[in-house]
C-alpha cells in the first residue's frame, strides 16, 4: 500500500519557515525546502489522520483490503465499498459467531440483504434412557432458505451460495432456497 504524492497539496509544516532567520530570505534554501515539502506533505498528512486509516468507515477506500487482513477477512472487490466497509467493522462480531446458525443468518444479512433459516444436518443428541434407539445418520446437509429483507427485491442466489458456502462446515453439502418470503414452519434462525 503507498499514498502517492497529490500535486498541490500544502504542508501543514513547512520546512522554509522552520530554518533559522538567516535563510528565511535565502531563495535556494526556501525552494530546496520547498521541494522537501512537496514529497512530504502527504506522508505528514497520513500520519496526521492516522487514527481514520484504522476506521474502516473513515479509512481510504484503497486501503480497505489490507485493513480486512488485519482482521483476517476476504471482502470481495466487487462488493460496494459501503458493503466491504461494514463487513470490516463488523468482523470481530462475525467471527466471534463463525460456525454457528447465528453466524450464518448475520453474514447472509450483511452480505446479501436477506433474511434466512438454516437447518443443519449434523449435530448431536442424547437420551437420558439407557438403552435408548440411535438416533437417525445426519443427513449431511445444510439447508439454507433465505427471502428478501424488502418486499419485491431480488435475492442474487449464487452470491447467496457463495457466502453460504464459505461459512459452512466442510463435511456437510450445502443447499440453498430462495423463497419469496419467510418460510411458513417455525425454524430456527440463528443462535
Amino acid at each position: 500500500m503507498t499514498r502517492a504524492a497529490i500535486p498541490g497539496l500544502p504542508s501543514r509544516y513547512p520546512i522554509g519557515d522552520l530554518l533559522p532567520a538567516l535563510y528565511a530570505d535565502d531563495d535556494l534554501a526556501q525552494r530546496f525546502t520547498a521541494g522537501l515539502d512537496t514529497v512530504l506533505a502527504p506522508v505528514l498528512s497520513t500520519l496526521d489522520n492516522l487514527p481514520a486509516y484504522f476506521d474502516p468507515s473513515l479509512a481510504p477506500a484503497d486501503f480497505l483490503p489490507w485493513l480486512a487482513s488485519w482482521v483476517g477477512v476476504d471482502a470481495d472487490p466487487a462488493w460496494p465499498v459501503e458493503l466491504r466497509r461494514a463487513v470490516v467493522a463488523r468482523a470481530v462480531e462475525l467471527h466471534r459467531w463463525r460456525g454457528t446458525r447465528r453466524g450464518l443468518v448475520e453474514r447472509l444479512r450483511l452480505c446479501c440483504g436477506v433474511h434466512a433459516a438454516v437447518r443443519d444436518g449434523g449435530g448431536a443428541t442424547w437420551s437420558a434412557e439407557p438403552g435408548a434407539a440411535l438416533p437417525p445418520p445426519p443427513t449431511g446437509e445444510l439447508l439454507v432458505r433465505v427471502w428478501p429483507v424488502r418486499e419485491g427485491a431480488s435475492v442474487d442466489a449464487r452470491r447467496v451460495l457463495d457466502v453460504a458456502t464459505a461459512s459452512c462446515p466442510v463435511h456437510l453439502i450445502c443447499r440453498v432456497e430462495v423463497l419469496p418470503g419467510p418460510p411458513d414452519e417455525p425454524e430456527q434462525t440463528g443462535g
